[in-house]
């Protein structure tokens, strides 16, 4: 494989165009909006300034890097003659099933279709296309230039040609490839999820405090960060997304978010991109000030 599309210049889809550039890959990377391509180069940009200035990179690399992204606001142009397209738009079945569909309809016949889906079946996304057996998840972790692992998702009918070529593509790029069975949430969010959620239960219920309950899994479970300002991280409208689709898939009560993660998200409340969720991020980016509904 050559050159890769990525189709969705967000936060993850930025990320994964990054690490296939900096890796000599042709990328294509694709939006329906300028501006959020604008937006996606400029993340890049920054971030390979940082590791410049970390010494992890040379300033040819960077320009070598950037060099290799060539941004498209149309699908059919972008995915013109790429080997893989990878789908990292928003965390919503009916976006990406039909951003399926016509990737089927414009890609190549050899063009493997994987989806950086966080928790939406694999067998269902294939089912919109003509070409199942080369319909494959590739769950990136954020921020993906740093995170090592990428989850491999097999659907019913992903081949084993296509499972092998993406195992071997992810180690290529310096990642740990880790291949799972296409059920709700994998196993990345089907275990980081219900914690999240019982997080936000344990504060919904006055049992600690926002800095309470992080601490006591920083320090007591050797947590990187608290599950609350995790789900700050990754977006609290994307949490909700996860376990509606896991709630929905395993009908189990378990999934069933809390009351208190509902509210915020259709308040508007959806963590560092909305400018605050349990921490206020109206200063700066970093978990240090508690949102004032959640003040003593």
């Amino acid at each position: 494989m050559k050159t890769v599309a990525v189709i969705g210049a967000g936060t993850m889809g930025n990320g994964i165009a990054h690490v296939f550039a900096q890796n000599n890959f042709k990328v294509h990377l694709i939006d329906v909006s300028k501006d959020a391509l604008d937006k996606g180069i400029a993340t890049i940009t920054k971030n390979l300034d940082r590791m410049v200035a970390k010494d992890k990179i040379s300033e040819n690399d960077k320009k070598n890097t950037l060099v290799n992204i060539t941004p498209f606001t149309e699908l059919q142009l972008g995915v013109s003659n790429v080997d893989l397209a990878i789908e990292a738009a928003t965390e919503n079945v009916t976006i990406k099933l039909k951003i399926f569909k016509e990737l089927d309809d414009v890609c190549d016949a050899n063009t493997i279709l994987a989806s950086n889906t966080s928790s939406i079946s694999i067998t269902q996304i294939a089912a919109a296309t003509s070409r199942p057996d080369k319909v494959i998840g590739m769950h990136f972790m954020n921020p993906v230039p740093i995170m090592k692992l990428v989850e491999i998702i097999r659907g019913y009918s992903t081949s084993n040609e296509t499972t092998t070529a993406i195992m071997e593509l992810s180690e290529k790029l310096s990642k740990t490839p880790t291949e799972v069975n296409d059920y709700p949430g994998f196993v990345a969010n089907r275990i980081l999820m219900p914690m999240i959620n019982e997080a936000i239960e344990t504060l919904h219920h006055g049992v600690a405090g926002v800095e309470e309950i992080d601490t006591v899994m920083k320090l007591g479970m050797a947590h990187p960060m608290g599950p609350l300002q995790l789900a700050d991280f990754i977006g609290l409208d994307v949490c909700l997304s996860i376990l509606n689709v896991m709630h929905d898939g395993f009908k189990n009560p378990k999934y069933a978010p809390s009351p208190l993660l509902v509210n915020m998200v259709m308040a508007g409340k959806k963590g560092v991109k909305s400018g605050e969720g349990f921490y206020d991020y109206s200063e700066n980016r970093k978990a240090e000030v508690v949102s004032s509904q959640f003040k003593k």
